[in-house]
């Protein structure tokens, strides 16, 4: 649970200007980092549940400077929705339940947070 859903003001991260992809199966957590994202003034492109609905995202929009994607969507890893990403130079954040280890190498030098995680946490890495 973020800082948001406890009613305390999360803390502020100017992020105008800023576009960011929000890829992840669980609607609650999602939606949290979603409101942080915009609240900091991020266009956010999501939350989406599924990697066909992140992947067209990804073909129809403009540049995207930074994307949080849960490993494992509804059965599907997103690995290949990374290669996307990563060939147009986004910066993509791994924000998941599951242990580091199950990160294949070619994926694990990408940055990781553990949930839960405060949306904040994944801002900084992203953005500083």
């Amino acid at each position: 649970m973020s800082q948001l859903s406890r009613g305390k003001p999360a803390p502020f991260i100017d992020m105008a200007g800023k576009t960011v992809l929000i890829v992840d199966d669980e609607f609650l957590v999602a939606d949290d980092m979603a409101r942080y994202f915009e609240s900091s003034g991020a266009t956010v492109l999501g939350p989406v549940p599924t990697l066909a609905a992140a992947s067209s995202i990804v073909a129809r929009e403009g540049p995207l400077d930074g994307a949080i994607l849960d490993i494992n969507l509804f059965g599907e890893q997103v690995f290949l929705l990374i290669d996307a990403l990563r060939q147009r130079g986004v910066c993509c954040v791994l924000s998941t339940g599951y242990d580091h280890a199950i990160v294949p190498p070619a994926y694990r030098t990408l940055p990781f947070c553990q949930k839960p995680v405060e949306s904040v946490d994944i801002a900084r890495v992203l953005f500083g």
